[in-house]
């Protein structure tokens, strides 16, 4: 797969699952460590919106390098929900734990193509 297509599927993406952070807010608020400052709700809108600007900077070919340096940070940022998720999925059935741990390694295949889209040479400014 080109970069740029790359980009586009992860643009798109990011995109999507921030017009969900919007739409069906209830499921992330639950995601949210309580151990952060700040309500839930401001922690899932914030994210939402960080998914969708950083979506919209991979879309656009000319953000499209400051956009994947950008799903690098959100990647990492978001981490914490997915190890909370872990931990409040505890008692859950055992096809929901796994689900819940298979996400913890997701995140470095998708911090790989954000970087591998960051480091494109054609995305450098000439």
């Amino acid at each position: 797969m080109r970069n740029d297509q790359l980009a586009r599927g992860m643009g798109f993406a990011l995109v999507g699952m921030g017009t969900t952070h919007m739409a069906v807010p209830e499921p992330f608020d639950y995601l949210i460590p309580d151990e952060l400052p700040l309500s839930k709700r401001t922690w899932t809108v914030a994210s939402g919106v960080a998914e969708l600007g950083v979506g919209t900077a991979l879309v656009i070919p000319r953000t499209r390098r400051l956009g994947a340096l950008a799903a690098v940070l959100l990647f990492l940022g978001v981490f914490p929900a997915n190890v909370n998720m872990v931990r409040l999925w505890k008692d859950k059935p055992l096809p929901m734990r796994i689900l819940a741990w298979a996400r913890l390694p997701l995140q470095i295949p998708m911090i790989w193509a954000a970087l591998r889209v960051y480091r494109d040479p054609a995305l450098r400014p000439e």
